[in-house]
């Protein structure tokens, strides 16, 4: 009698058995959503980023803008007539740039630059950025101002997320 040796039976690898709790079936969800946003998100990110700087910048480009005194008055030295479209044209270049998607941590950084130069507005206008001078109680411009926090960090982020290692 002879024997033959074959070869050991590939088993199919198991199913992974569906959750029976809502919590399996909840984490389930989030495990598959989670997979989704981490592939999307950031260019969801880096494209209402080029979008937020692209609009605002041509509302100053126009002299449409209603924040063109306020800018123009955190650096009164500077002419308005010049000074608002410029930072206008500025921002527009800023957003074309993160819809081209080059060099995105160097121009990340000049975004972050850019964006705490509005910061000035609560040292050069405080009256206009607080109430009644309470640092803690801010105007709509104080608001508007402040906001830009998120924006740095959501600049820092694109900047983490599309830089290539060599």
């Amino acid at each position: 009698m002879t024997t033959t040796l074959l070869p050991p039976r590939q088993s199919t690898p198991a199913r992974p058995e569906a959750p029976k709790s809502l919590y399996g079936k909840v984490k389930l969800a989030e495990d598959k959503i989670s997979a989704i946003l981490q592939r999307f998100s950031p260019h969801l990110l880096r494209g209402a980023l080029a979008l937020v700087f692209i609009w605002f910048g041509a509302l100053k480009v126009l002299d449409v803008t209603p924040v063109g005194d306020l800018v123009a008055n955190t650096i009164p030295f500077l002419d308005r007539a010049w000074f608002v479209p410029a930072l206008g044209l500025f921002e527009v270049g800023l957003g074309a740039a993160l819809l081209v998607g080059r060099h995105l941590v160097a121009l990340s950084a000049v975004m972050a630059a850019h964006l705490c130069g509005t910061f000035l507005v609560l040292v050069t206008q405080p009256q206009i950025a607080f109430q009644d001078g309470n640092p803690l109680l801010l105007t709509t411009e104080g608001e508007f101002v402040v906001k830009n926090v998120v924006l740095i960090a959501a600049a820092l982020v694109v900047a983490s997320r599309f830089h290539r290692k060599p």
